[in-house]
């Protein structure tokens, strides 16, 4: 069974969803989410959940840079190498898909090292945003360029436009 809980950001609400094993889900505003269901409202949300709630609203503080939750993503071995590689991007900067696939060993993946980046189904925490284009333009973000642009100009890898 999958839960779910919603948490307010600058960003807007989040749904955040877990399983019995750890976070399954971090979604943007306008998603539906079948086959998911709230915690219960008169009780605390599961460990998962109140601990993801407690690390992003740090991270929205500006008084967490990593992420310390067990997760359980949806994805093939690929996708989740893809997604392990993007952990260690360090807060506050950026790599491009072509070099995300040559620290993956296969430089010539850049494409599918991109496909896998737009499924990661645990934005912010798996922080796909910090993975640009290679002339380090803004491309595609499940959230919409406009949040990934405030998420890039939070952690200070981008300026802000003025």
């Amino acid at each position: 069974m999958t839960l779910a809980t919603r948490l307010e950001s600058p960003i807007g609400e989040l749904v955040i969803t877990a399983s019995a094993s750890g976070l399954t889900g971090v979604w943007f505003p306008g998603v539906g989410l079948p086959g998911v269901e709230p915690d219960d409202e008169r009780k605390p949300p599961s460990s998962h959940l109140a601990r993801a709630c407690e690390q992003l609203a740090e991270y929205f503080a500006k008084a967490r840079t990593a992420f310390d939750l067990p997760l359980d993503p949806p994805g093939t071995p690929f996708q989740r190498r893809v997604w392990s590689a993007l952990r260690i991007i360090p807060y506050g900067t950026t790599v491009s898909y072509g070099e995300l696939a040559r620290r993956l060993g296969d430089v010539r993946a850049t494409r599918a090292v991109g496909a896998a980046n737009g499924k990661n189904p645990i934005p912010i925490i798996v922080p796909c945003h910090r993975v640009i284009g290679a002339r380090g333009e803004l491309t595609g973000f499940g959230g919409g360029l406009d949040r990934k642009r405030w998420l890039l100009e939070h952690e200070g890898a981008l300026l802000p436009l003025t």
